[in-house]
C-alpha cells in the first residue's frame, strides 16, 4: 500500500512539476511578446516623428510619443542610433510590402501610367525616412543591404515592365535606356521635382512624360521601330 501511495505521489509530483514548468514557459512567452510589442511601439513612435518632419530624436521625445519611460527606451535599445537604425529598417520593410505587381503587357501608355502612379505614391510616402537616412553617417549593414535590395528590385521591375521595348534594342542602347528609366523613377528625381516646387500630381506627370519620352527616343534606334 505504501508503495502504491508513493507511486501515486510520484505521479502527482510529476504532474505538478510539468504544470509549473508550463506556467513558467507561458510567463516567459508572455514577457517576450510584451517586450516585442513595446519595442515595436517605440520604433513606430520614432517613425511617427519622422513623418511629421522632426529631424532630432531625443529619447525623452520618443518615450513620450510611445507612452513609455525613457529608461524603457534604453532597455530595448543600446542608444539612439540603434533605435534610428531599427526604425529605418522597419520603414524599408513597410516599403517593400507596398510594392504590387504592375502590368507587363498591354499598351505602353497603360504600363507607364501604372508605374508612375505606384512610384509617385511610394516615393512621396518614403521621403521623410529617406531624408533621415541621408543624415545617418554610418548606417548598419542591415540598413545598407535592405536599401540596396530595394533599389535593385526597383530596377528589375522597370526592366520587366518595359521588356518589350528593351528587347528590341542592341546591348549598349538597351543598357542606356534602362539606366535612364531607372533614374527618372527613383527617389532622387522625385525629390528634385518636389523640392523645386512641383506638387505630387505635377511631379507624377513629369515622371510619366519623361518615361514616355525616353521610350519614344529608343523607338528611333536602328531596328527598333515601334509596332
Amino acid at each position: 500500500m505504501a508503495e502504491v501511495d508513493a507511486e501515486a505521489g510520484g505521479r502527482t509530483a510529476g504532474r505538478d512539476t510539468d504544470t509549473a514548468r508550463g506556467a513558467t514557459a507561458r510567463r516567459g512567452d508572455g514577457r517576450t511578446e510584451r517586450g516585442r510589442r513595446t519595442r515595436l511601439r517605440i520604433v513606430d513612435a520614432l517613425l511617427e516623428l519622422v513623418d511629421e518632419g522632426v529631424t532630432e530624436f531625443p529619447a525623452d521625445l520618443v518615450a513620450e510619443r510611445a507612452g513609455v519611460s525613457r529608461r524603457l527606451v534604453f532597455h530595448h535599445f543600446t542608444d539612439m542610433p540603434e533605435l534610428v537604425d531599427a526604425a529605418v529598417s522597419r520603414r524599408l520593410e513597410q516599403l517593400a510590402e507596398q510594392i504590387r505587381p504592375l502590368p507587363e503587357e498591354g499598351s505602353r501608355e497603360v504600363r507607364v501610367a501604372a508605374l508612375a502612379e505606384q512610384r509617385a505614391r511610394i516615393l512621396e510616402w518614403i521621403t521623410p525616412t529617406r531624408l533621415t537616412m541621408l543624415r545617418i553617417e554610418d548606417p548598419s549593414p542591415r540598413v545598407r543591404q535592405a536599401a540596396e535590395e530595394i533599389f535593385a528590385d526597383g530596377r528589375r521591375r522597370v526592366a520587366e515592365i518595359f521588356a518589350e521595348e528593351l528587347g528590341r534594342l542592341a546591348e549598349d542602347p538597351r543598357a542606356l535606356l534602362l539606366d535612364g528609366l531607372d533614374a527618372v523613377t527613383t527617389w532622387g528625381a522625385w525629390h528634385h521635382w518636389r523640392s523645386t516646387g512641383k506638387t505630387p500630381a505635377q511631379a507624377r506627370r513629369v515622371m510619366e512624360q519623361t518615361v514616355l519620352s525616353l521610350l519614344a527616343a529608343a523607338d528611333r534606334e536602328p531596328g527598333a521601330a515601334r509596332d
